[in-house]
C-alpha cells in the first residue's frame, strides 16, 4: 500500500514537473510571441513614421521648388514691367519729338492746313500760375487760329518740367484731345482748390501805405476772379466795389465812398479818386475859399434835411407815444425776448447844420443839447469804428426754407465786448438772411440766426463768414429776460451763502454755457467721441419671442416706443436679432421701458475697464470747502451704438421690431464704455478740479474763484463732447451736497439721511431675499460702523446656502443694532497727506476690528471703521494670536493708506509689545512677522479703559502652553520700553542639517520643493511644477504646510485649538 502510494506519488509529481516544464515551455513561447509582435509593431511604426518624414520631405522639397518657379515667374514679370515702362517712355518721347516737328512736316493734311504762327506761347513749368498761362495760351490760339487738335500739339510742346510730368498719367490715345490735358492740368494746377485761401485773402486785403487806389482796385479785381470765379458778373461787381471800400486805408474816404452806395468797382473807383483829388484841392486853396453858396445846392441840401426831420418826426411819433401804435396782444401770450432792429440813418452833421438848429457841443461833460435833450458823446476810437467777421464754429446744414441758430467765433476776438450781428454781403448774395441781435463777445459762441430763402439746403463749412459784428458803445437798459436763462433754476437768486458779486459771476457762467443743459426730455446730447461695441463674436444670432403684455400696459408701451421713435432714441429694425421688453414702475408712478438682454449678455465679450472703488473717490475730496454736483441727462442715451451693432439691441413688443441707436440701459458693457468716456472727457481734470463715477460728477474748490475756474473747465469739456446735463438734478455751489449716497461737506463724509431712512423703516426680514436686500444697503456703509460684521454675523449666518430661516432673538438684537449704528454713526473726515496715521486694533472671540484716525486741529478724526467676523478655525486661537490677526488683517485692508507711511498702531494687549523682537519666529506667526515688515510703524501699548474706540471686546485667558502669550514674557526676556520700533529683520540659528539636507537634495521628488523653499517663500505656479513627477506635485499641494528648519524641509501638523504643533520630517528614499 505504501510502495503504490509512493509510485502514485512520483508518478504525480513526474506529472507536476512535466506540466511545469510545459508551462515553462508556453511562457517562454509566449514571450517570445509577445517580444516578435512587439518588435514587429514598433518596426511598422518606425517605417510608418519613416515614411511620414519621408514624405513631408518631399512635400517641402516640392513646395520648395514651386517657391523659386513662382518667384522666377515674380522676376520675370519684373523684368517685362520694366521692358514695357522703357517702351512707353521711348514712344512718349517720340511722340513729344513728332508733335513738336508735326506742324512744319505734315502740311498736307487738311486737318493742319494752318500758317506758321506769327505768335509763339510761352512754356509752362507748373511753378507760375496755370490760370493766367491758360489765359494766354487762349490769346494766342485765338490769334493764330489754332484748332482743338493742333491747341493740343501746342499745348503739350510748351510744357516743361513737372507739367510735362502729368503727361505720363494720360493715355497715348488721349495726348492729343485738348479737354482730356487741360482737365489734368487743371486737377494739378489749378487755382480752384484754393478759393477759400483767395477769399480770406480778399477779406484781409488793406491799402499799403504808398499804393494808389487804380493798383488797389486791380489787385481786389484780380482777387475777385479767383475767389468767386462761379459768381455772375454782377455779384461779382457788387462784392468787388464792397471789398474794395473795405480795403481803403483813409477812413474819410472809405466812409464817403460807402455813403455813395456804389454797384459796381469801376464807379467806387471813381468815386474815392475824385474824393482824393477834391480834398487834396481844397488843403490848398482852404484860405482862400469862397464862402458864397450856389442857391441850387442850398435847396438840394435843405431838402435833405427836411425829409430826415421828417422821418425823424414819424418815428417818434409811432414809438415814443405808447399810446400810438400799440399792438393788441391777448392776455395769455408771455413775450420773453423782443429783437429791435437798427432804426438810425447814417449821416454827417457838420458846422453849419449844429449852428442853424441850435445844437451845443459840450465837450467838458461829454456831451451833446437840443431842445432840452443830452446825448452823450463817445470817441470813434480804431476799434469802434471797424467792424469784426463772425466764422461758422463748426459745419452746419441748413433746410431749404428754414431758420437755424449757428454757433460763431468772432475771427478777430478781443475787439470790443458788446455788437449787433449783421449779414455780410458774400452771405446775402447766397440768398441767407442773418438777424440783427445784440450779442455779447465775450461768450464762447456767438448765436446767429440765418434764415435759408433758397429751395435747397445750404451748407455753411466751418470757418465761412456767416455775419458780421458792429461794436456797441454801451448798453443802455436791457430787461432781466434778455440774458437767455429762463431755464435756469430759480434757486440762482436764492443762494444764501452767496455775496452779491458771487451771484452775478455764478449767473453769467450759466448764462455763458445754458445750451449745455437740457431744455425737455427729447433735448438729449449725442457724444461725438465714442461709440459702443456690442461684441459677440460668431455666435448666431438670438431670437426671443415676446412677453404677453396686458391690455392696460400694452397701450402704455406703444405710447413709449412712439415717444422714443419721435426723440430718436430708436429706429426700425429688420435683423435676425430680438430681445423681450420689461416694464418697471419707478418710484413716482411712471414706468421706465426696460428691456431684457440677459441672453445677449451672456454671449457679449466683456469689457474689463474698471469702475473707481468709491472709497478711493471719497477720500480725493480732502480741503474741498465748495462742491457742486452735475448729473447727465439720459446719460446712456448721450452715446451712439455702433450702425453694426444695432441691430443686436432689437427688441419687439408684440407689433414691429425696433433697434437702439443709442446705448441702452441694461447692456454688460455699457458702465465700462461710460466710464472710459466720462474719464477720458474729463482726462487731465480728475482728482484736480473734479471726480466722476459713472454719470454723477463733483466739482470741488478750495476757494469760490478756483470752484468757478473748476466748473467752468468741465463745462468746456462737456460742451466739446456735445454733451447735455439734467438741470434739475444738478446742485451749484454748496456747502455740503450727497454724492454717491454719502453727505459730503468742508467736515468730512457722513450717511445719506434719505438712505438711511430706508434702513429704519425697513420691516423685519420675513424671507432670505429680504434679509439680502436690508444687508447690502447696510454694508454699503460698513465704513461708518464700528465693528459691522459683529453685529451683522448672526443676519449673515440666516442667509447661508445650509441655514434655516429661523428668526431669532440674537437676530432681532442684531437687526435693531444695526438701524441704531447707522442714524448715530459719526462724521469720517477726509485723510491728510501731512499727518500721520494712527492704526487702533482689537479682537474679541467673534471677530476683529480697528479704527484708522488722524491728530487734526488738536483732536483724533476718525478715517475709517473696519471689522471682520472670525472663522471657526480662527475663534479657536489664543488672544494673542487673535490680537495679532487683528493687526495684520487691518494694516492689509488699509494697505492704500499705510504703505510706504510711518505709522502708529495701538494695541491693548501688552504681549504684542514684543512681537518683532522674539528670536525664534515659526509657522504662522513667523509669515505674518514676515508680512508686517513691509511697513515703517511703531507699536504702543494702551490700556484696555483708553481702547474703546476699537472696542473694548471679551477675552478668554490664554493657555500656558501658547509660546507666544504673556506667560512667556518671563522666558523670552522684555524691553522696557513701552513703544517698541520695527524691526527688518529677525535673527535665526545659523546651525543646518547637512546630511539631511544632502539627502533631501538627492530625492528627485523632495529636491525641487527643496530648492525652491530655499530661494522664495513664495508658492511658485502651476506651469513651473507641471512637468514634475507626481510626487513633487503632491508635496507642492502641500505647500502651505512645508517649512524649512535649519535649511531641512518640515511638514507642520497644528491641533485643532491652535495652540500647539508638531514637526514631521520629510525623509527623502
Amino acid at each position: 500500500m505504501k510502495a503504490g502510494l509512493e509510485k502514485k506519488m512520483e508518478a504525480g509529481q513526474e506529472r507536476m514537473e512535466r506540466v511545469q516544464e510545459e508551462m515553462k515551455d508556453l511562457i517562454r513561447a509566449g514571450k517570445e510571441e509577445m517580444r516578435t509582435h512587439v518588435e514587429s509593431q514598433v518596426k511598422g511604426i518606425k517605417d510608418h513614421v519613416d515614411g511620414c518624414i519621408g514624405r513631408m520631405e518631399e512635400e517641402v522639397q516640392d513646395v520648395k521648388g514651386k517657391i523659386e518657379e513662382v518667384q522666377g515667374e515674380v522676376h520675370m514679370k519684373i523684368e517685362e514691367v520694366k521692358s514695357e515702362v522703357q517702351e512707353k517712355m521711348s514712344d512718349l518721347e517720340r511722340r513729344l519729338s513728332d508733335l513738336e516737328t508735326r506742324p512744319n512736316n505734315v502740311p498736307a493734311n487738311s486737318e493742319l492746313m494752318y500758317s506758321r504762327p506769327t505768335v509763339k506761347p510761352l512754356t509752362f513749368d507748373g511753378l507760375t500760375s496755370w490760370t493766367v498761362f491758360k489765359t494766354q495760351f487762349n490769346v494766342v490760339s485765338s490769334t493764330n487760329g489754332w484748332t482743338d487738335f493742333v491747341k493740343a500739339s501746342q499745348l503739350v510742346a510748351s510744357l516743361r518740367g513737372s507739367a510735362a510730368e502729368v503727361l505720363q498719367g494720360i493715355p497715348a490715345d488721349k495726348l492729343t484731345d485738348l479737354t482730356t490735358i487741360e482737365k489734368a492740368l487743371e486737377s494739378r494746377f489749378g487755382d480752384s482748390h484754393l478759393t477759400q485761401f483767395y477769399r480770406t485773402e480778399l477779406k484781409t486785403r488793406r491799402q499799403k501805405p504808398e499804393e494808389s487806389l487804380q493798383v488797389l482796385a486791380a489787385d481786389v479785381e484780380r482777387l475777385m476772379s479767383l475767389a468767386y470765379a462761379e459768381c455772375p458778373p454782377d455779384v461779382r461787381e457788387s462784392l468787388a466795389a464792397q471789398y474794395f471800400i473795405d480795403a481803403i486805408r483813409d477812413e474819410d474816404t472809405q466812409h464817403s465812398t460807402r455813403l455813395m452806395d456804389a454797384k459796381d468797382l469801376k464807379s467806387a473807383l471813381a468815386y474815392s479818386m475824385k474824393y482824393e483829388a477834391a480834398r487834396t484841392v481844397s488843403k490848398t486853396s482852404r484860405h482862400a475859399r469862397s464862402m458864397e453858396i450856389e442857391d441850387n445846392n442850398s435847396r438840394e441840401r435843405d431838402d435833405k434835411l427836411e425829409s430826415l426831420f421828417n422821418r425823424l418826426e414819424k418815428l417818434l411819433s409811432s414809438s415814443v407815444d405808447g399810446k400810438k401804435n400799440t399792438p393788441q396782444r391777448k392776455s395769455s401770450v408771455t413775450c420773453w425776448r423782443i429783437y429791435v432792429a437798427d432804426i438810425t440813418d447814417p449821416c454827417i452833421l457838420g458846422l453849419d447844420f449844429l449852428q442853424k438848429f441850435n445844437f451845443t457841443v459840450d465837450l467838458e461833460k461829454n456831451e451833446i443839447r437840443t431842445g432840452g435833450e443830452e446825448i452823450p458823446l463817445f470817441s470813434a476810437s480804431v476799434q469802434h469804428s471797424k467792424s469784426c467777421s463772425v466764422l461758422a464754429k463748426k459745419r452746419t446744414i441748413i433746410p431749404a426754407r428754414s431758420e437755424c441758430l449757428i454757433q460763431g467765433v468772432p475771427e478777430v476776438p478781443g475787439q470790443f465786448r458788446y455788437a449787433v450781428t449783421d449779414f455780410p454781403s458774400q452771405a446775402s448774395q447766397k440768398g441767407l438772411l442773418v438777424a440783427a441781435t445784440l450779442v455779447d463777445m465775450e461768450m464762447e459762441a456767438i448765436p446767429v440766426r440765418v434764415l435759408n430763402l433758397n429751395n435747397k439746403p445750404k451748407i455753411l463749412d466751418k470757418g465761412d463768414v456767416i455775419a458780421t459784428c458792429e461794436p456797441v458803445v454801451d448798453i443802455v437798459a436791457r430787461p432781466p429776460e434778455f440774458s437767455g436763462a429762463q431755464h435756469l433754476p430759480s434757486t440762482l437768486e436764492n443762494f444764501q451763502i452767496l455775496n452779491e458779486e458771487q451771484r452775478t459771476a455764478v449767473r453769467k457762467l450759466l448764462n455763458e454755457f445754458q445750451n449745455l443743459f437740457s431744455t425737455c426730455d427729447a433735448d438729449v446730447g449725442r457724444c461725438n467721441m465714442t461709440q459702443h461695441r456690442i461684441n459677440t463674436g460668431d455666435h448666431p444670432p438670438i431670437k426671443q419671442y415676446p412677453r404677453r403684455l396686458p391690455l392696460a400696459r400694452k397701450e402704455e408701451a406703444d405710447h413709449l416706443v412712439k415717444e422714443m421713435v419721435d426723440n430718436g432714441i430708436i429706429e426700425e429694425s429688420s435683423g435676425p436679432w430680438a430681445s423681450p421688453i420689461v416694464l418697471v414702475k419707478k418710484k413716482d408712478g411712471s414706468t421706465r421701458f426696460c428691456v431684457d438682454y440677459r441672453k445677449l449678455n451672456e454671449i457679449t465679450k466683456k469689457d474689463s475697464y474698471p469702475l473707481p472703488r468709491i472709497d478711493d473717490t471719497l477720500d480725493a475730496l480732502n480741503g474741498s470747502q465748495w462742491f457742486t454736483t452735475l448729473d447727465l441727462k439720459s446719460g446712456y442715451w448721450q452715446i451712439e451704438i455702433r450702425p453694426e451693432d444695432r441691430e443686436k439691441t432689437a427688441f419687439t413688443t408684440g407689433q414691429g421690431l425696433w433697434q437702439f441707436k443709442v446705448m441702452p440701459f441694461g447692456l454688460c458693457n455699457a458702465p465700462a464704455t461710460f466710464e472710459r468716456l466720462m474719464e477720458t472727457v474729463l482726462r487731465g481734470l480728475s482728482s484736480e478740479a473734479c471726480l466722476v463715477y459713472l454719470d454723477d460728477i463733483i466739482i470741488v474748490g478750495r476757494t469760490f474763484e478756483e470752484h468757478l475756474n473748476n466748473l467752468r473747465k468741465v463745462f468746456q469739456r462737456l460742451q466739446k463732447a456735445n454733451l447735455k446735463l439734467n438741470l434739475k438734478k444738478c446742485r451749484f455751489f454748496q456747502k455740503e451736497v450727497t454724492y454717491l449716497g454719502h453727505v459730503i461737506s468742508a467736515e468730512g463724509v457722513k450717511t445719506d439721511p434719505e438712505k438711511i431712512k430706508a434702513v429704519v423703516d425697513w420691516p423685519r426680514p420675513e424671507t432670505v431675499h429680504d434679509l439680502r436686500s436690508f444687508l447690502g444697503l447696510c454694508t454699503y456703509y460698513r465704513r461708518f460702523v464700528k465693528n459691522f460684521s459683529t453685529i451683522a454675523k448672526p443676519l449673515h449666518k440666516l442667509t447661508e446656502a445650509k441655514s434655516n430661516f429661523n428668526w431669532t432673538e440674537e437676530c432681532e438684537k442684531s437687526f435693531n443694532s444695526l438701524k441704531q449704528a447707522l442714524t448715530s454713526s459719526p462724521i469720517l473726515t477726509y485723510p491728510r497727506t501731512d499727518k500721520d496715521f494712527i492704526l487702533d486694533t482689537d479682537a474679541s472671540n467673534e471677530g476683529i476690528g480697528a479704527v484708522l484716525s488722524q491728530n487734526i486741529g488738536n483732536e483724533e478724526r476718525v478715517i475709517a471703521y473696519f471689522s471682520k467676523s472670525l472663522g471657526k478655525p480662527e475663534r479657536n486661537y489664543c488672544v494673542t494670536r487673535k490680537e495679532l490677526l487683528a493687526i495684520v488683517k487691518s494694516i492689509e485692508h488699509f494697505h492704500h493708506y499705510l504703505y510706504g507711511r510711518k505709522f502708529l498702531l495701538r494695541t491693548d494687549h501688552a504681549s504684542l509689545r514684543w512681537l518683532l523682537n522674539f528670536k525664534e519666529p515659526e509657522g504662522q506667526i513667523a509669515r505674518w512677522i514676515q508680512r508686517l515688515q513691509e511697513y515703517d510703524f511703531e507699536i504702543q501699548h494702551r490700556k484696555g479703559t483708553s481702547h474703546g474706540n476699537a472696542d473694548a471686546l471679551s477675552r478668554r485667558p490664554c493657555k500656558e502652553s501658547c509660546k507666544q502669550c504673556t506667560n512667556a514674557e518671563k522666558k523670552f526676556g522684555m524691553e522696557r520700553d513701552i513703544s517698541v520700533k520695527v524691526v527688518t529683520t529677525t535673527t535665526v540659528d545659523p546651525w543646518s542639517s547637512c546630511e539631511i539636507q544632502k539627502a533631501q537634495l538627492e530625492d528627485p521628488a523632495i529636491k525641487p520643493i527643496l530648492e525652491k523653499k530655499l530661494n522664495s517663500a513664495e508658492r511658485p505656479s502651476w506651469q513651473e511644477i507641471a512637468p514634475e513627477s507626481p510626487a513633487t506635485k503632491r508635496y507642492w499641494a502641500l505647500w502651505d504646510s512645508l517649512y524649512l528648519k535649519d535649511g531641512v524641509l518640515y511638514r507642520k501638523w497644528e491641533s485643532d485649538d491652535g495652540n500647539s504643533c508638531r514637526w514631521q520630517l520629510i525623509l527623502p528614499k
